[in-house]
């Protein structure tokens, strides 16, 4: 299998950033992005920025473990249109025992389009909340903002 590194976006400082391109199965009938498609786009997102800093879904599954979005606010700015190239800015705001808080942009070149403020939690097969381990922690300590308090 070829890597494709660009396929997973990049990091930058200050986080992350995924190119997405609207496809039709992304809008409604009159060719502007659905609400919903917003949020495969930021998990999308969320998901690519994990695996480059380190922290594989497959590998928290085989440890009984995996994140679980407990709380997401939107706001909708302006709309996407169908073939609109967009860029999904995801940034790591706080985490704290079993909580991860994540800032996401969706941006149609300088134009914010979409903001939205996720919280997720890890949580045991079981879905019981369990607080990050230490080597997930030490891998979102390095890409957290610089007042963040190391945890």
């Amino acid at each position: 299998m070829t890597d494709w590194p660009d396929l997973s976006g990049r990091l930058e400082e200050g986080g992350h950033v995924l190119p997405v391109r609207v496809y039709y199965e992304d809008t409604d009938f009159t060719g502007i992005v659905y609400h919903g498609a917003y949020v495969r786009f930021f998990e999308r997102a969320r998901s690519d920025f994990l695996r480059l800093i380190g922290i594989h879904h497959k590998e928290l599954a085989k440890g009984g473990l995996a994140f679980a979005v407990r709380g997401m606010t939107l706001d909708f700015q302006k709309p996407a249109r169908i073939d609109d190239v967009l860029e999904v800015h995801t940034s790591l705001s706080e985490f704290k025992g079993a909580r991860v808080k994540l800032d996401q942009l969706v941006y149609r070149g300088e134009e914010l389009l979409v903001s939205a403020a996720v919280t997720v939690a890890v949580i045991t097969q079981e879905g019981r909340p369990t607080r990050l381990p230490v080597n997930l922690a030490e891998k979102l300590a390095q890409h957290a903002p610089s007042e963040l308090p190391d945890e």
